[in-house]
């Protein structure tokens, strides 16, 4: 066999079908991809999996024991049903078979037997059940060395779905296991070199294999992961280490401000002076932007921190310096809000000097969108190419072929998340050198997610307020166990606007034609009601508790003047309530805006609703945002809401939310849309791993940049490279 075993076809070990399922529906094409779709769990023989923690509506596979086990017939006697109740000391579970299926499954399944039961959970009458599940009995009628298997072994459970159980991937990864071993593992490679092994004590990759899909004992599970989670920090550091490397020896054109120049002229006139974290950031970003290699920095700033004012200070600077500023938002909706606040702050030092009302040292600053009308849109591209705009606001439509820059000198993208690599790319290609960059979030990153997914990035934290800005107060409502807190809500919002502020009520959906019959299908199969929608709720506050009151709404689906429009008139103060979407989350800056409803607030993660609730107390009233909810008290989706009422520390909750989020979306899944390729490290708990994987990564970088003396090491960067993870890397 030539080349590395692991990058054979799964076909040529399990056959086209299962090859065919595995590579569908859990992305696995080669043996290595199989080897490395580790066990989400281990079940002993004795040990008893907790019914009692089941979730509704995912794929599970549990260990039980049969309690009780009835035939019953329905439909006046045409039909049958088999029921079997199992059960595991901590709860139990109903599986039924319907028809033919009862027929055939009741000879086995009777009381006594334990077994491996997986499907999906679902809710009857109140009862936690699987329909037709699959299953492996685990008792003595399966023959003595099975039995035997079973009795002494810590039994892998992989993560399935409907498609293929977990134990047919066991059975897999068996076959798999067995045919490396057969060859004594020839040709399989060892990513982690020597030297690092030893150090640190890390069993060979063959060794920790065998031991995380066949264990014998819990030290043998512990020494496989220890092994493999350094092997997935390791590379993708090593990744990191490599583009950091090759960017900082990329040639760009310094930028320094003149000392007397646009950039003093617009100091000179701030009506505040800046925070002491604004003047250290802003420091950093000037140092960077005088030396002769791109720079490469992530800002990141809590909601309100400020940090468009040190994005702006740093476009004004390159101006200064003779190059030209881009800022590129994710929503048209943010590109109007920038431009209008960085045309407010700059106020006569946006137009230039031949311009009525200009300024001798001004530029002029523009705005470009998809949705703007052709002779704007052609002015604006003029002065682009003749340098008349020294600073540009726009959406993607930045990026097309037509958008030609005289001196591209920095780009500024905002809430980052948002956008792909090739975006990115394609703007820094309209320049001669790679332009500066620097990426700005709100949505506060924890310390080594930012070391694994910005790696390449060198970071800033904004995370003092700006002097004026008032503390959130924020609740939960809980609607379903106390009907009249909901009613007080209301009450507060009029309270609100008859004050002369405004607010928003968001929901999680729009309640059009075309989101509402899916989502309200979807909630009809997990027994729930489908997401309140703004449409609706929109009407029955207008209606209702708010009456009299002027209530507007805004989503994305209306068409962006119709959006502009509403925003602009909300801004103005002429609407009283807006009933939104998400759209909202990012950006929006209307300092009157005082309290935030959330509706269904469960169906938010933790970080989004801390950007959301970062759109009230912009301006010197106190905030209130109030997250209504039905989920009961002692749910995990309550506790959610419950932390984000304890803390306006966001850093803090992007922990949390990081904890709750299933590991792989970490990295951006929906940034690359592919599966993550962190498999075994979880960014919080490995937060060690990945700093000491980050030291080691840069040595072995420095010492042989192309890696030729790490040819295994080299294959294994290759195939986390591959064409869609590269995407991910690419944060800058």
């Amino acid at each position: 066999m030539t080349g590395n075993p692991l990058d054979e076809p799964l076909r040529k070990l399990v056959g086209d079908r299962t090859a065919k399922v595995l590579g569908e529906h859990l992305g696995l094409h080669t043996t290595g991809d199989l080897l490395h779709h580790y066990p989400r769990r281990y079940a002993e023989r004795g040990e008893l999996t907790r019914l009692a923690d089941l979730p509704v509506d995912e794929y599970v596979t549990v260990v039980a024991q049969i309690s009780k086990a009835d035939k019953r017939t329905y439909g006046g006697g045409s039909g049958v049903r088999l029921e079997v109740v199992v059960s595991d000391g901590s709860g139990s579970l109903t599986l039924v078979f319907f028809s033919k299926a009862a027929h055939a499954h009741a000879h086995r399944l009777i009381p006594g037997r334990r077994g491996m039961f997986s499907g999906k959970v679902s809710v009857f009458n109140r009862t936690r059940q699987l329909a037709h599940p699959d299953y492996q009995l685990l008792d003595a009628d399966e023959g003595e060395a099975e039995v035997d298997a079973f009795a002494n072994r810590l039994i892998p459970l992989y993560p399935a779905c409907k498609q293929i159980t977990s134990w047919k991937i066991a059975q897999a990864v068996e076959t798999a296991l067995n045919s490396l071993a057969g060859t004594g593992w020839a040709g399989v490679g060892e990513p982690l070199p020597a030297q690092l092994r030893e150090t640190r004590g890390l069993a060979p990759l063959p060794e920790a294999l065998e031991k995380v899909h066949r264990p014998r004992t819990k030290a043998d599970i512990a020494a496989a992961r220890d092994r493999l989670r350094w092997d997935e920090a390791f590379v993708l550091q090593v990744a990191l280490a490599r583009r950091r490397a090759a960017e900082s020896a990329l040639p760009a054109v310094p930028r320094r401000p003149a000392a007397d120049g646009l950039l003093a002229a617009f100091d000179a006139k701030l009506p505040f002076t800046l925070t002491e974290g604004q003047r250290s950031v802003s420091a950093e970003v000037f140092a960077d932007l005088a030396t002769d290699h791109p720079m490469h920095r992530l800002l990141q700033g809590e909601v309100g921190s400020g940090k468009t004012l040190v994005a702006l200070r740093a476009m004004l600077g390159v101006v200064d310096a003779g190059g030209q500023a881009a800022m590129l938002a994710p929503t048209e909706v943010l590109a109007q809000q920038h431009h209008r606040s960085i045309t407010e702050m700059m106020g006569g030092l946006a137009e230039s000097a031949g311009m009525l009302g200009g300024s001798e040292l001004g530029t002029k600053v523009v705005l470009l969108t998809g949705s703007m009308g052709t002779p704007a849109r052609r002015q604006a591209l003029l002065d682009l190419v003749t340098g008349e705009a020294g600073i540009v606001v726009g959406t993607h439509a930045l990026i097309e072929d037509k958008v030609k820059f005289r001196d591209l000198g920095l780009v500024v993208v905002d809430e980052q998340h948002r956008f792909g690599v090739e975006q990115r790319d394609a703007l820094r290609a309209k320049a001669p050198q790679p332009p500066h960059l620097l990426v700005m979030t709100a949505t506060p990153i924890p310390r080594t997610v930012a070391m694994t997914v910005f790696g390449d990035l060198e970071t800033s934290v904004l995370d003092q307020l700006p002097a004026g800005r008032s503390p959130i107060a924020t609740h939960v409502v809980p609607a379903a166990e106390k009907p009249h807190f909901l009613s007080r809500a209301w009450e507060r919002v009029r309270e609100e606007a008859e004050g002369g502020h405004q607010a928003y009520v968001v929901c999680p959906r729009i309640g059009d034609d075309e989101d509402g019959g899916a989502a309200a299908k979807k909630a009809d199969d997990a027994e729930r009601r489908p997401p309140l929608a703004v449409l609706e709720v929109a009407e029955q506050i207008a209606a209702g508790p708010l009456r009299g009151l002027r209530v507007e709404v805004l989503h994305g689906r209306m068409a962006p003047d119709a959006k502009d429009d509403v925003m602009r008139r909300f801004a103005a103060g002429e609407v009283d309530v807006l009933v939104a979407t998400t759209v909202i989350e990012v950006g929006v800056n209307v300092p009157n805006a005082t309290a935030m409803v959330i509706m269904d607030a469960d169906r938010f993660g933790v970080s989004q609703l801390h950007q959301l609730r970062g759109r009230v107390g912009r301006g010197s009233a106190p905030g209130l945002c109030l997250l209504v909810s039905e989920a009961p008290e002692a749910s995990p989706a309550r506790g959610r809401l419950d932390a984000v009422a304890a803390t306006l520390d966001g850093f803090e909750l992007s922990e949390i939310d990081l904890q709750q989020r299933r590991e792989g979306d970490v990295l951006g899944q929906a940034q690359s849309g592919s599966r993550s390729s962190l498999r075994m490290l979880t960014v919080i708990e490995d937060r060690d791993v990945i700093e000491q994987a980050r030291q080691e990564a840069v040595e072995v970088v420095a010492a042989d940049p192309e890696l030729t003396g790490h040819p295994d090491l080299r294959s294994a960067l290759d195939s986390l490279l591959d064409a869609d993870r590269e995407q991910y890397l690419d944060k800058g």
